[in-house]
């Protein structure tokens, strides 16, 4: 397993501090219910809400891309942070599913029009977000760029097995943004910490499935295509259930608070048995969590920023607010972000 990158409190003296101004989500229009679903593979709507929480997700219609959606939700946090595209310096989007191979930020950055932004793709799954977003503080911390969208946007559809119920129950589609930016006074980045564990890979992936052609001679190449979602869902569990208290109890630890301490915690959306396990062994009660997957299921890299965006615009995460967001997934990998809203 690799070292854990960490940012114990005061351990560092940054010229500059982040601020988190606004958020955006996506609005897709095409909903498929666990009733529907049951039309299409042997489940029901009290087999997938009873094991998972979900009772429907979004789908992305053959008009929407990594481009429009994410592009949307870019948009509207941009507009919350009474900003325009003009004024953001860099994009990072974390997916799974690009429209494009080579990357898709690129094709935000177009749509929105943010024409002085650098535009970059991070692929890190489930933990994509909170990745980025550290990411993007280093940036700015270090003063290079000012206004940053970090934007999670996946169209897990793409990579689904209809036909296998232990998985197509669990994905759905969209994109949420954040928009970060530097500031002299405070820092409202309080503390992270990232893991990523190789070794467990093949307990949550989508893998390359390669098919040799003869070029000529004696000399061959690859091609093929990538494989849809494959699971082992009782290792996933035990790895989150484990794994993630551990990670938000060492990055509180850095920032120099308890769980009492936590407004909101914000896990990604993966199952609510385990956002349920890990609450109960860090003592945080239910009314400080938050879950929308029975409206969205999994969305992979987007399921943090559109949870964090709903409870913003519905008024209960307010400017000040001590969040504590973690990531966990594909890689084996996962993350904990420690921060103050505003």
């Amino acid at each position: 397993m690799t070292q854990p990158m960490t940012q114990p409190a005061g351990a560092f003296n940054h010229p500059f501090g982040v601020a988190f101004i606004g958020s955006g989500s996506a609005k897709l229009g095409t909903t498929l219910s666990n009733e529907q679903l049951s039309q299409v593979v042997e489940t029901s709507d009290e087999w997938i809400a009873s094991r998972t929480g979900i009772r429907q997700r979004h789908i992305a219609s053959a008009a929407d891309s990594i481009r429009s959606i994410g592009g949307e939700a870019a948009k509207r946090a941009i507009a919350q942070a009474n900003l325009t595209p003009a004024d953001i310096d860099l994009i990072i989007l974390a997916t799974s599913t690009p429209d494009d191979l080579f990357g898709s930020a690129c094709q935000i950055q177009a749509e929105i029009g943010a024409t002085r932004s650098v535009a970059f793709d991070i692929t890190a799954a489930c933990s994509g977000f909170v990745f980025a977003l550290v990411t993007a503080a280093q940036f700015i911390r270090s003063g290079v760029y000012k206004n940053v969208v970090v934007v999670g946007a996946d169209i897990l559809s793409r990579l689904t097995d209809w036909r296998d119920r232990r998985t197509c129950v669990l994905f759905g589609d969209g994109a949420g943004a954040i928009v970060m930016q530097r500031c002299e006074i405070g820092d409202r980045l309080l503390s992270f910490e990232m893991h990523s564990d190789g070794s467990m890979n093949d307990c949550l992936n989508a893998g390359y499935q390669t098919e040799s052609v003869a070029l000529i001679d004696d000399i061959t190449t690859q091609t093929g295509h990538f494989n849809t979602v494959t699971m082992n869902g009782r290792e996933v569990y035990r790895f989150a259930v484990n794994r993630v208290p551990e990670v938000l109890e060492k990055s509180l630890f850095h920032a120099g608070l308890s769980t009492d301490d936590i407004d909101w915690l914000i896990l990604h959306q993966a199952n609510q048995r385990i956002l349920d396990a890990v609450a109960k062994r860090l003592g945080i009660p239910a009314e400080k969590v938050v879950s929308n997957m029975a409206k969205h299921g999994n969305t992979d890299a987007a399921s943090i920023p559109i949870a964090l965006d709903e409870w913003v615009h519905a008024g209960k995460v307010k400017s000040g607010d001590t969040l504590a967001l973690s990531g966990f997934g594909a890689g084996l990998s996962w993350g904990a972000a420690i921060l103050k809203w505003g």
